[in-house]
């Protein structure tokens, strides 16, 4: 081959779009002048294709193909099948060069130029041939760009996980410090005032001496040196003491400075944990429905929303301005959540809102009102108030069955709950204030006679859990001062300190809680129960100690508003030590999507009675809406079952 023939052939090479795939093409030889067939349909393949013409693959060529290939004398009428295309692409063509490439002619590449074809046909060729070219790039440089991104957000969620999980425990070891730091002051203290009480010994006994000393009769020497010997070893002891005592005095301030910068760093890890606690309440909210699993980590009821927990974060949304979150729940419960008679489920399915269990409560009907009722409150938009309404006629029709005014437990149960009736006073007293309407004032009334009648009545048990029930549960207490509040429930006789104290004596409880390093750690707070009265030992409830936070809360600003700060002052310090036994309570999410968010769990043992009915969720550390939900109120202060602003 001439050089001149070798760079035409290139060029030609050069003008043709190779592709990752072959179409199967028919063709038959022809004379030059494309009027005479010299062939039957023969096969073969495209290898490469222009908007000129198509290099065509032809595997074992016949002898004539061979002897035409030769002769370089024919045309080629040819029929290229594409898939986008119902009938076969078809083309005369011009010989333009050939190629034996396996040697022995048993495979040959034939360079062929368009003298005839479709312009429609030929684009339509050519733009599946861009397709299939640059098809396999394209997904392989998608699949790449989607590995790097899921491989960014792993990490991104390998770090926000261990960042989470390092503010959880950074918290747990500033609480242990700052107790070790307490412990050291009390005991410095201790040795401070014993010092103290000594000196002060040491003075009297120097000045009888030297009154003595006065007034010693003349003459009497040996009792006068004997009292100089006895004030200087006096004025010595007493010099050595002062040492002591001053350096009791240093210890106690330096204690004392580290304390307060512990309990600074205390509040700024707090306020970290909470932020990050209600980041877990609101990533586990789902986007259909809007529900959010109760308990992440029990595996038998892992898709289950109980209402009463989401009435609860409902008021967390709403406290925390996020008012979209809060209508996304109420709007299921308004316009999709199934009713038996107008009573809401006990829990519903998070995936889809369908019906967790059929069992129905008084308790969860009227926590959803007060959430309605919260939600309007502070956003004044009234578009739940039907909603709330619904459910309060539900309510008085079960209160109008009973001739004392209570609200049974629910329309399929004959038990009446303290519970309950606090939590329909509070609901009736919300709806009086928003509507004027004196059928929920009457309600109210109605509900706090029977509290009175029926669970105030026994001055030695200051608080039955229900009618004919004198079962102690902390929820009542601490729900008696935060519905009824402190001084109302002064007017009716009842002393919401005691209240208070008998529940501390009670329900109070310091047991071993495993965190999730497998550390045990002392956890104080407030049982479902009176630990006496159960076989499993003290539980610490998250949620119930919290319940107690916000009333001891409330004690704090009733005081403050009266004058009282001794008492307030008091109530605060046990609002702050409960508030710190819940910190060193938190743990990290467990699930991939929590992102190691901290949140509480149900209680400090899983899977145990509450002596009300009821066990704690499975799962060492399984993350709770309600016991989270109201850590979150005791944080900030919020009383669910009071208006404030």
């Amino acid at each position: 081959m001439s050089l001149k023939n070798k760079k035409t052939t290139l060029a030609e090479h050069r003008k043709y779009l190779r592709i990752d795939t072959v179409f199967p093409v028919q063709f038959r030889l022809m004379t030059t002048d494309g009027k005479v067939f010299l062939s039957d349909w023969l096969q073969g393949f495209t290898n490469n294709v222009s908007p000129a013409g198509i290099c065509l693959s032809v595997n074992n060529p016949s002898p004539q193909l061979l002897k035409s290939l030769d002769e370089k004398k024919f045309k080629l009428s040819i029929e290229i099948d594409v898939p986008v295309s119902r009938k076969p692409i078809s083309a005369l063509t011009s010989f333009i060069w050939s190629k034996d490439l396996a040697g022995d002619k048993r495979k040959y590449l034939i360079g062929l130029n368009y003298d005839q074809i479709s312009t429609h046909q030929n684009k339509k060729l050519m733009r599946y041939a861009w397709f299939k070219k640059l098809f396999a790039p394209l997904v392989l440089s998608l699949v790449a760009i989607l590995i790097l991104i899921i491989g960014i957000n792993s990490y991104i969620n390998i770090k926000l996980t261990k960042g989470n999980k390092e503010l959880v425990e950074k918290l747990a070891v500033v609480l242990k410090d700052s107790a070790l730091a307490r412990k050291k002051i009390e005991k410095v203290v201790i040795e401070r005032r014993t010092f103290e009480s000594k000196l002060k010994t040491l003075e009297e006994r120097i000045q009888t001496a030297e009154s003595q000393r006065e007034n010693i009769e003349k003459g009497n020497l040996s009792r006068f040196q004997e009292l100089n010997i006895l004030i200087a070893g006096l004025v010595k002891e007493k010099t050595d003491l002062e040492k002591k005592l001053a350096l009791a005095v240093a210890d106690e301030n330096i204690a004392a400075k580290e304390l307060s910068q512990l309990d600074e760093q205390t509040e700024d890890l707090q306020k970290a944990n909470f932020d990050k606690m209600y980041q877990w309440l609101k990533i586990h909210q789902n986007k259909r429905t809007g529900l959010i699993m109760s308990f992440e980590g029990d595996k038998d009821i892992a898709n289950w929303s109980f209402t009463y927990d989401l009435a609860l974060a409902i008021q967390a949304y709403t406290l925390n301005g996020d008012s979209q979150r809060a209508k996304k729940i109420l709007d299921f419960f308004a316009k999709e959540a199934k009713r038996e008679n107008g009573w809401f489920l006990n829990a519903y399915y998070v995936n889809d809102g369908g019906p967790a269990e059929f069992i129905i409560h008084s308790g969860p009907n009227i926590w959803l009102g007060i959430a309605a009722m919260q939600y309007m409150y502070k956003t004044q938009d009234l578009t739940y108030l039907p909603l709330a309404e619904s459910i309060a006629s539900t309510i008085i029709k079960c209160q109008e069955k009973d001739a004392g005014g209570g609200i049974c437990g629910g329309p399929e149960v004959e038990w009446y709950s303290t519970e309950h009736n606090l939590d329909a006073y509070a609901f009736f007293n919300m709806l009086a204030e928003v509507t004027r309407k004196p059928v929920y004032t009457r309600a109210a009334g109605k509900s706090l006679n029977w509290i009175v009648e029926n669970t105030y009545d026994h001055k030695d048990l200051p608080v039955k859990r229900g009618k004919g029930d004198s079962t102690i549960a902390t929820d009542t207490y601490a729900w008696s001062i935060a519905a009824i509040g402190p001084g109302k429930l002064r007017e009716l006789g009842m002393d919401p300190d005691k209240i208070l104290e008998f529940v501390e004596e009670n329900c109070g409880v310091e047991v071993n809680f495993i965190r999730e390093s497998k550390e045990a750690i002392k956890i104080k707070g407030f049982d479902f129960a009176p630990q006496r009265h159960s076989a499993r030992g003290g539980v610490v409830s998250s949620e119930w100690t919290a319940q107690m936070i916000v009333s001891y809360k409330i004690m704090q600003d009733f005081y403050e508003r009266r004058g009282e700060l001794k008492k307030a002052n008091n109530y605060k310090n046990k609002a702050q030590v409960y508030l710190n036994q819940l910190s060193k309570m938190i743990i990290s999410s467990s699930s991939a999507s929590g992102q190691g968010e901290g949140c509480l769990p149900y209680a400090t043992q899983e899977y145990v009675d509450t002596g009300h009915g009821w066990m704690t969720p499975k799962g060492s550390h399984t993350g709770s809406v309600s016991g989270t939900a109201y850590a979150l109120f005791a944080f900030s202060g919020f009383n669910p079952l009071e208006f404030k602003k």
